[in-house]
C-alpha cells in the first residue's frame, strides 16, 4: 500500500469514565504510541486524523488533524462520526479504552469524609468492533497490552483480538521487569520481538507498504 495521500485514522491516549462531577476513573496510558504513529505516517505524506485523549498537546507538525476527547462516550461519538462521514484506508486503534464504567454516575460531588463508598462497575462496549462494522474495507491495526505477560500469552491475546475485531494486524505488548516487548501478529504470521515503540512503528510501516490493498 502506498501511503502518500492515504487517509489514516489513529486513536491514542487514555479514556475517562465519570464517577461524579469531579472524579473519574482513568488509566496510565500516555498516547505515546499513537502520537509516534501519527508522526511516522505523516512523514510518508499520508493524511492523518488523530483522536487524542487527555494529556498535554504534543508537537506534531503540520498535516495532522487532531481531535481531542476525554471521556469514553466522547471517543465513541468522535469515532462513529469520523467513520460515518469520512472514508479511511487504514485505522490504528491504540487508545487505552476503559473496559469498565460505574453502573451509576453521581450528580455533583460525592461528599468527602465518608468512611466507605462502594462503586459497582459494568463493562463498556468494545469500541474496536466499530471500525470494521462501519467500514469493512479498511486495514485495521489493533493494540493489546498485557502487563508482565509471556510471549505465549501475548500471541494468544493477539489472535483472540483478531478473531473478535477482524483486525488485520495486532500489536501485542507488555512491560516485563521494566522492559518493553511487543509482537506484531497477523492471521498467518508473527514478528520477532520488538523492544522499542519506534521499532514497532517501523515494522508497521514495512508491513503496510508490502500490503496489497
Amino acid at each position: 500500500m502506498k501511503l502518500r495521500n492515504k487517509k489514516i485514522l489513529i486513536t491514542a491516549g487514555p479514556t475517562w469514565v465519570k464517577i461524579d462531577d469531579v472524579r473519574v476513573i482513568s488509566n496510565t496510558a500516555t498516547g505515546e504510541t499513537g502520537i509516534l504513529l501519527a508522526r511516522v505516517f505523516s512523514r510518508f505524506k499520508a493524511k492523518v486524523t488523530l483522536l487524542l485523549g487527555p494529556g498535554k498537546d504534543p508537537e506534531l507538525g503540520s498535516g495532522i488533524i487532531v481531535k481531542r476527547f476525554k471521556f469514553f462516550d466522547e471517543l465513541k461519538h468522535l469515532l462513529e462520526r469520523e467513520l460515518k462521514y469520512n472514508k479511511y484506508d487504514l485505522a490504528a486503534h491504540s487508545a487505552a479504552v476503559s473496559d469498565y464504567r460505574p453502573c451509576v454516575s453521581f450528580s455533583n460531588k460525592i461528599k468527602s469524609g465518608l468512611k466507605k463508598i462502594s462503586i459497582k462497575l459494568k463493562p463498556t462496549p468494545k469500541i474496536i468492533s466499530i471500525f470494521k462494522r462501519m467500514q469493512p474495507g479498511l486495514f485495521l491495526i489493533g493494540f493489546k497490552y498485557e502487563p508482565d505477560a509471556s510471549r505465549e500469552d501475548l500471541i494468544r491475546e493477539a489472535l483472540s483480538l483478531i478473531e473478535r475485531s477482524r483486525a488485520d494486524l495486532v500489536v501485542s505488548n507488555t512491560l516485563r521487569q521494566g522492559r518493553y516487548t511487543a509482537y506484531l501478529a497477523g492471521f498467518d504470521k508473527c514478528s520477532k520481538p520488538l523492544f522499542t515503540k519506534t521499532a514497532v512503528a517501523r515494522s508497521i510501516i514495512r508491513i503496510i507498504k508490502d500490503y496489497d490493498a
